[in-house]
């Protein structure tokens, strides 16, 4: 089961902007789209019993 974890994020107004914009043309909630770009980022997590 996946949870949710609540975070306060303060931006600079110019990313902030940017950020919805691109929001707006991806069709994206800015939580969304902030979340979509943090997985693009550093990956979505591997599940392997091997690893630390």
């Amino acid at each position: 089961m996946e949870t949710e974890v609540r975070i306060t994020l303060r931006l600079p107004a110019d990313l902030h902007a940017r950020l919805t914009a691109q929001a707006k043309t991806d069709r994206r909630s800015l939580n969304a789209e902030i979340v979509h770009l943090l997985e693009a980022a550093i990956g979505t997590p591997r599940v392997n019993s091997d690893s630390p």
